[in-house]
């Protein structure tokens, strides 16, 4: 890990940003007014790498008060508050992947159509910190399980597939294929289509604690499909063509996530994230919760990237989310929507990025 979470800042100038006088700055408005708002709740916790919190709370009231913008007047509105800054990388360059809320057959109840359950977070379950994780552990370890006095690893993958849940009333949904099941804890969250006619959120609620590890580079490795032409698509297609190695291959990825409930408010928008807002496709960018400060915003330039439409990507971003697999400075994962279109794009999502990060005026000399 070291050297993966630090960084260079350059300072830059909008009109020299690539692209920034023709993007809609009035959707990643929108975006960022729903973290103003949120902020009135509970203030965000500030990561690692110098914007503190509430460096925002100034530019959070105005916004609040501002009504919607137009594509002019949100763009004043950043101008107006923020510093660009190039953020670079100590080690590799920023890259992008993308990720969308996948929609899945389910059932409330168990038949041998509906197999395969959607787990909540269990009783025994256990946050972890400095002050009460055990030197055993690595120090990446957030969840654990407690077993009596003992603080232990909690159940992997190959556990719980195996039945160290069951029985426990923990089953949200069951559905019907395991590989969607799987994409579904990757993403972190989904929008069941429920036998009854229901349709049911899941979003993310805690992790077993286990590292993430990416079964696109596993089958890499074991030389099943060139590390370049690794995607979802090319990754279920190889599942689906080796349906007897699926324990083989899924058991790799220790980590398992646990789901909660969320209502479907609004069919538009997409699940409620980590940084308590739903997220807007196309605006919303999951990052490195331990070094950004969540509500940040991001002009992310990538030119060969073209899954959006357009000749490369040149947009406004804002951080709403975070990932496992989402680490370093220069390390994002585009929200492209809801549903099997989105999957479609967020698949395929696989490229260099410049990552322009939105500092602040009243933090830019930590910068500097």
């Amino acid at each position: 890990m070291a050297g993966q979470r630090e960084a260079a800042f350059v300072a830059e100038t909008f009109d020299a940003l690539p692209g920034w006088a023709d993007d809609d700055h009035a959707a990643a408005f929108a975006a960022f007014r729903r973290c103003a708002f949120r902020e009135l709740e509970k203030p965000y916790r500030s990561g690692t790498l110098g914007v503190p919190a509430d460096a925002f709370s100034a530019v959070f009231a105005e916004a609040r008060t501002a009504g919607d913008f137009d594509a002019e007047a949100a763009r004043t509105f950043f101008e107006h508050h923020f510093k660009p800054f190039l953020v670079r990388p100590e080690v590799g360059t920023g890259f992008v992947t993308g990720f969308y809320e996948p929609e899945a057959r389910a059932s409330r109840v168990r038949s041998e159509e509906y197999r395969f359950p959607v787990y909540r977070r269990s009783d025994d379950l256990i946050d972890l910190d400095d002050a009460n994780r055990p030197t055993s552990f690595d120090p990446s370890f957030r969840f654990a399980r407690r077993s009596g006095d003992l603080i232990e690893e909690y159940f992997d993958r190959e556990a719980i597939e195996s039945g160290a849940l069951a029985g426990r009333g923990l089953e949200i949904a069951w559905l019907a294929d395991r590989v969607d099941l799987f994409f579904i804890h990757i993403q972190g969250a989904a929008r069941l289509r429920m036998a009854d006619g229901e349709t049911l959120r899941i979003t993310y609620a805690a992790k077993s604690g286990h590292p993430f590890t990416g079964i696109g580079r596993v089958l890499a490795d074991l030389g099943e499909i060139p590390l370049a032409q690794v995607t979802m698509q090319s990754i279920r297609a190889w599942l689906a063509a080796n349906p007897t190695r699926l324990d083989e291959i899924l058991w790799q990825n220790r980590s398992f996530i646990f789901f909660r409930e969320a209502a479907v408010e609004d069919e538009t928008a997409g699940p409620v994230a980590a940084a308590k807002v739903p997220l807007t496709a196309g605006r919303s960018i999951a990052v490195d919760r331990m070094l950004h400060t969540f509500a940040t915003p991001f002009f992310i330039v990538s030119p060969a990237l073209n899954a959006f439409g357009g000749d490369g990507f040149r947009r406004l971003m804002i951080a709403q989310d975070t990932g496992s697999a989402i680490i370093g400075p220069a390390r994002g994962d585009l929200f492209t929507g809801s549903g099997l279109a989105a999957g479609e794009i967020a698949g395929v999502i696989r490229s260099e990025a410049d990552f322009h990060m939105l500092v602040p005026n009243s933090c830019v000399e930590r910068f500097q």
